[in-house]
């Protein structure tokens, strides 16, 4: 078998966080409702885990030079479940329990269904039929911009990190990211060069894990991995 060309091209993964009761419903949950996981939400993470995570899989702990993970506690969760404490003990230098990775602030729409949010919106004379969270923010809460300042603070930390070690130079390099659904989606906007507001429709499920990386092993190629050959 011919080995993988791009094997050596640091990656960043990103873990989103397991269901919550507000998942189930379908409620914003940002930055202020720190509320915990489901039962179903540690079996989503147990389940991505050992399938993904471990010595000779997908994110190999060896192979990580940082983490960073939303104080959440939906987030803190997620990281003690996605490694074995062991692991956990031998990470613990390279963990970052960062507010550069909380949930997108979203002030009055917190707790609020999308359908209620443009509701509230219309009933304030704002655009409700084509809000768009990356576009208008959220009222009382975080704008784009505070939003895309926050991501690209970590994303420069990632850059400096890879920029030496493009061919595999060395071979702990990659970085992983435990977060939230808009939060990562607006990362993943940001690492590929796009306004925050740019339309890209992009899913990651709770429970899910995403890789982001660089074409060419070049710096200045940021891509993300449509899909990867496996072993």
């Amino acid at each position: 078998m011919a080995p993988d060309k791009d094997a050596g091209t640091p990656r960043v993964f990103l873990a989103r966080h397991g269901q919550t009761e507000w998942t189930i419903d379908g409620r914003w949950t940002g930055s202020t409702a720190d509320i915990p996981l489901t039962q179903f939400g540690e079996s989503q993470i147990s389940s991505s885990a050992g399938r993904l995570v471990g010595p000779g899989k997908l994110i190999e702990p060896e192979d990580l030079a940082a983490i960073f993970v939303s104080p959440m506690q939906r987030a803190r969760k997620t990281y003690d479940m996605m490694f074995e404490p062991a692991t956990r003990e031998k990470l613990l230098g390279k963990v970052d329990f960062t507010a550069d990775l909380v949930e997108w602030g979203y002030g009055d729409y917190e707790g609020l269904r999308t359908a209620e949010i443009k509701q509230l919106r219309g009933q304030r004379g704002l655009n409700a039929k084509d809000f768009d969270i990356f576009k208008h923010g959220c009222e009382g809460g975080e704008s784009p911009e505070q939003v895309t300042e926050r991501v690209d603070k970590l994303i420069i930390k990632i850059r400096e990190l890879h920029a030496p070690n493009m061919h595999g130079e060395n071979k702990a390099c990659n970085v992983l990211l435990v977060a939230h659904g808009h939060i990562l989606r607006a990362f993943t906007r940001r690492w590929l060069g796009y306004s925050i507001d740019f339309p890209l429709s992009a899913m990651l499920e709770p429970g899910g894990i995403g890789i982001l990386s660089y074409q060419h092993h070049n710096i200045e190629e940021p891509a993300f991995l449509l899909g990867m050959a496996l072993p």
